[in-house]
């Protein structure tokens, strides 16, 4: 009977390749049982995360005094009309999740080299299976280091906010003009606080019968007290009347202060914020308009730009001149081209010939200390001038918004409560390097290593397998014993 023999090489080259794909599937597989734990354990957080919520105010409309029915109870004198709000829901943050331990992993037994029995000759054994490297170790995750205890938050925290008193161009027809500021106070602090009210206005500004609140001289009114539980939020309209001949003094600008504390807790929680009597352009003359953007200082503070317009609507070219008045603390550094200051306050530029019907526009670089920003927003005014080459001089002016930021920030309770610094970040947060820390990348660098071994353990049995189909044919041996 015959059979088909293969030759000495085919069945060497047959079994080299078997230890070959077994050792990359034993690395692929080792680097995996490796990188799941660290994985597992880098993806988890540290610490627990901080869980806020604010509601929305319910703004009143409509009538802007409540009833007597939605005032919270007055502690001392009647305060105003505030209708509070309930109380924002408490949240707790889940507990914290601890990082299971990494299972142990042993590296697989590797077995006896086989032999090769070849006929008429002794048993010769395959080639030697390299060694499995171990695992490259994973760095553990270590856990943020101890420092000082948190301490208690303070039971008291007052934040006030205010809107702007804007005017329309019914102002320039009327001797005074009636409006209204509306004033939002908020418990930030954990327990039920007494809060009083007050505020400032500019020259040219008087209160119009806002109830609850009397006059204390200089400009200065005082309400009443309001009792607020621990995160209500509560709103209030101020009845203000503005002078007909207010406009002369712009730009002008009030304050809104609240004081609040609790039964048995030391100290005060303070808040003011500033607000802005905004005036259209005006007194109206025909043939020319102006136009001046919002200033808004972001969190750090830098230099902020002013834009202004300056149009010639009429039908004849005529020079222009622009004037900026601001407000104490906030300045024009380094004026450009063109543009010289008058005084502290003022900056005074020529925008030259304005064609008829064109528009020259002028920005400044505007900067403001930390107190004005603390105290905006602030309004500043600015000054259109057009001298045409025939006719009378054009004159109008307005008034313009300036916001910071900083404003927006937590107020200072007295005494001051020591705080967490915000530059420090705990152990196993996210760094500057693409929002993953050592571990996490390890980790990614782990399993593209064992993604490529299986690739390259895929690639040495095709390749294997394809010689042996292209190798030549088997010769048939006829069994002496035949």
């Amino acid at each position: 009977m015959a059979r088909v023999k293969a030759s000495p090489g085919d069945r060497a080259q047959g079994r080299r390749s078997t230890p070959l794909l077994a050792t990359a599937l034993a690395l692929g597989l080792l680097a995996a049982l490796a990188v799941g734990p660290a994985w597992a354990g880098a993806a988890m957080p540290d610490a627990d995360p901080i869980v806020s919520l604010t509601d929305p105010v319910s703004e009143p409309g409509g009538d802007p005094e409540p009833t007597p029915s939605e005032e919270p109870p007055p502690t001392e004198e009647p305060g105003g009309s505030p209708v509070p709000t309930d109380p924002a829901p408490e949240t707790t943050a889940p507990p914290p999740e601890t990082t299971p331990p990494a299972p142990e992993t042993t590296a697989p037994e590797v077995p006896p080299p086989p032999t090769t029995t070849v006929p008429g000759g002794p048993p010769t054994p395959a080639p030697p299976t390299p060694p499995v490297p171990p695992a490259p170790p994973v760095p553990p995750v270590r856990p943020p280091a101890p420092g000082p205890p948190t301490p208690a938050p303070n039971p008291l925290g007052v934040q006030v906010t205010t809107q702007d008193v804007t005017l329309t161009g019914a102002y320039w027809n009327a001797a005074s003009t009636d409006t209204t500021l509306q004033v939002t106070v908020n418990n930030t602090g954990t327990a039920a606080q007494r809060i009083r009210l007050s505020y400032t206005l500019p020259a040219g500004l008087t209160d119009a019968g806002t109830k609850g609140c009397a006059a204390a001289g200089g400009g200065a009114y005082r309400c009443g007290a309001w009792t607020a539980e621990a995160g209500v939020r509560f709103s209030a309209l101020l009845r203000l009347r503005v002078d007909g001949t207010a406009w002369r003094r712009m730009p002008l600008a009030g304050s809104v202060q609240v004081v609040a504390d609790a039964p048995g807790v030391p100290g005060e929680a303070a808040d003011d914020q500033g607000f802005a009597v905004l005036f259209p352009p005006g007194p109206p003359v025909p043939g020319i308009a102006l136009a001046a953007d919002e200033v808004a200082f972001d969190i750090s503070g830098a230099a902020s730009n002013l834009t202004l317009r300056l149009g010639n609507t009429g039908p004849v070219d005529a020079a222009g001149r622009v004037e900026v008045v601001l407000p104490a603390g906030v300045t024009v550094p380094t004026p450009p081209p063109g543009c010289a200051a008058v005084d502290e306050a003022r900056t005074r530029c020529d925008t030259g010939p304005v064609l008829a019907g064109k528009t020259a526009e002028l920005r400044l670089p505007v900067e403001a200390t930390p107190q004005a920003q603390r105290e905006a927003p602030l309004s500043g005014a600015v000054i259109g001038q057009l001298d045409p080459r025939s006719g009378q001089t054009r004159q109008v002016q307005m008034s313009f918004r300036i916001t910071a930021a900083a404003a927006l920030a937590t107020p200072v309770v007295s005494p001051p409560a020591p705080t967490g610094s915000q530059g420090v970040l705990p152990g196993g947060a996210a760094d500057g390097d693409g929002g993953m820390t050592s571990v996490q990348r390890t980790a990614i660098i782990l399993i593209v290593v064992s993604a490529l071994l299986m690739v390259l353990a895929l690639t040495l049995a095709t390749t294997s397998l394809r010689r042996r189909l292209s190798g030549p044919a088997a010769q048939p041996v006829t069994d002496p014993a035949d």
